[in-house]
């Protein structure tokens, strides 16, 4: 014969089972929350500069003058705030096939980067990824943007895992 007595007895033996199993998959379960939304904000960050980086590029190719164009980007950044960014836009003249950085102009506030660009400085050689078609042609000029942005996660998993996650981001667009 079947009591209530039994019934809760047997319900009870199986209690703390079912808090321990919940407790440790909610633990996994935040921590993946947490991780996605850390990753997330990185894919959404990395998307936006490389947007910005070819409306640069595009801003500079079309006869923009430099600083305008870094303007431009900057102002475009919004609602990020470019105080924790650098926009650094070149343009590149390619003397029978040496690239010289013939000008260049910057804007935004992260500072304390050893090198401003990683193409170059103005008056030297730039560095341009190897292609199979020479980037810009012989006596052509070609427009560099670089963008740089410093990225803090924003949860507690995304702080401890510093090391999987870059502090600066950074794209470039050619045109």
């Amino acid at each position: 014969m079947v009591t209530t007595r039994s019934i809760l007895s047997r319900l009870g033996n199986n209690r703390g089972q079912a808090l321990v199993e919940f407790v440790l998959f909610g633990m996994v379960l935040v921590l993946l929350f947490f991780g996605l939304i850390d990753f997330g904000r990185i894919i959404q960050n990395r998307l936006i500069l490389i947007n910005l980086s070819r409306e640069g590029s595009n801003l500079a190719s079309r006869g923009t003058p430099l600083p305008n164009a870094v303007t431009g980007v900057i102002n475009d950044a919004q609602p990020f705030n470019m105080n924790n960014g650098r926009v650094i836009v070149s343009s590149v003249f390619n003397s029978n096939g040496t690239y010289l950085i013939t000008a260049q102009a910057m804007g935004g506030g992260l500072s304390g980067m050893a090198a401003p660009s990683l193409i170059g400085r103005v008056g030297g050689q730039a560095t341009l990824p190897v292609t199979a078609v020479p980037l810009p042609q012989p006596n052509q000029y070609l427009y560099v943007t670089e963008v740089y942005m410093a990225f803090t996660p924003l949860t507690p998993i995304g702080m401890l895992l510093q090391w999987t996650v870059p502090s600066v981001l950074y794209d470039v667009a050619y045109f």
